[in-house]
């Protein structure tokens, strides 16, 4: 590294001092914001003095630990999924200028550098909602991971590989996390995983079977590094017994063509013409009634050319296919 200057010398070698720290990165000056640093690598740039004197020394490499400002916390001004313009400040690789100042108002270009990682972590268990309806968050994945989640079986392992767009399919959530494998994850946010994941699941009537972690949907993450299994057994024990679904609801047997006849009665015919009104295809100018009469043929025939048909195919006698479409429910 280049021997520092006189003036330098001379400010380090000062009897009392205070230090100070300034951090900007990209430009802005976020120091008010760095709770912890540290340097995980330098090296000595060998610039000319008058560079140095803006740029430092030495070039690094940071890791930053990062709070958060007023009423905005950590996760919601720097992570990297945050819809704000902070959030894409903190980003690994950013440039970092780093000061260090030695008071009566001497300020020392430490380094210059760029952000190797930055953590945002609360350790809390606030759940913050940072964007809804489709997101970019799962990417693509596996759609032999996709069916087993539909159909809440085993998940295949290893997924296979990315053909769906799982952000079009899931929710997701973002857990604050070095992601190395050694940086651990509070409890607090892993009871807020559990809780959150349970609350989803109890809505939608799913089994913990549900979850999935990042890892298990696509080849290319490692995310959680917490078990997977291990947390779908929390979400089970706290869902517990999930309320039973209602029954989808029984529609009527199609009784055949030759069953609608002129004169024909009974609450069939009438639920036929409810389902028609329905569809906004009723004809009638009183009822629909119990008898199947010229207006239910007109309604019918409307019903058919609703759904496409045309000519003979629509003159107002169900057939099965239009039949089933309307849905009429058991009488």
């Amino acid at each position: 590294m280049q021997q520092a200057d006189p003036a330098t010398e001379a400010a380090l070698g000062t009897g009392e001092r205070t230090a100070t720290h300034t951090t900007r990165l990209g430009g802005e000056d976020v120091g008010a914001q760095v709770q912890s640093w540290g340097l995980e690598r330098s090296y000595a740039t060998d610039l000319p003095a008058a560079m140095r004197a803006f740029s430092g020394s030495s070039s690094a490499q940071l890791q930053l630990q990062l709070g958060g400002s007023g009423q905005d916390v950590a996760p919601a001004l720097y992570s990297a999924w945050a819809d704000r313009g902070t959030g894409d400040l903190a980003r690994p690789g950013q440039s970092v200028v780093h000061e260090t100042g030695v008071g009566a108002g001497e300020t020392l270009p430490a380094f210059r550098g760029t952000l190797r990682s930055r953590s945002a972590a609360s350790g809390t268990d606030t759940v913050h909602l940072v964007g809804h309806g489709r997101t970019n968050h799962a990417g693509s994945g596996s759609s032999a991971v996709y069916a087993a989640v539909r159909a809440e079986r085993a998940l295949p392992s290893p997924p296979g590989p990315d053909a769906v767009d799982g952000n079009t399919h899931f929710y997701g959530f973002e857990i604050e996390n070095l992601g190395n494998g050694r940086d651990p994850y509070p409890s607090a946010q892993l009871a807020a995983v559990e809780r959150l994941s349970a609350a989803l699941c109890r809505a939608h009537g799913w089994t913990a079977a549900s979850v999935i972690g990042h890892k298990e949907w696509t080849r290319r993450k490692i995310d959680p590094s917490f078990s997977m299994s291990g947390m779908r057994t929390r979400i089970g024990t706290r869902l517990g017994t999930l309320p039973v679904p209602a029954p989808p609801p029984a529609y009527a047997r199609f009784p055949g063509a030759s069953f609608f006849v002129p004169g024909r009665r009974g609450a069939l015919i009438t639920a036929v013409g409810k389902r028609l009104v329905a569809e906004g295809c009723g004809r009638y100018r009183v009822g629909p009634g119990p008898e199947w009469t010229a207006a239910d043929v007109a309604s019918y025939a409307a019903w058919q050319r609703k759904l496409g048909y045309s000519g003979a195919d629509a003159d107002g006698v169900p057939g099965r296919t239009s039949w089933d479409k309307l849905r009429v429910p058991e009488a």
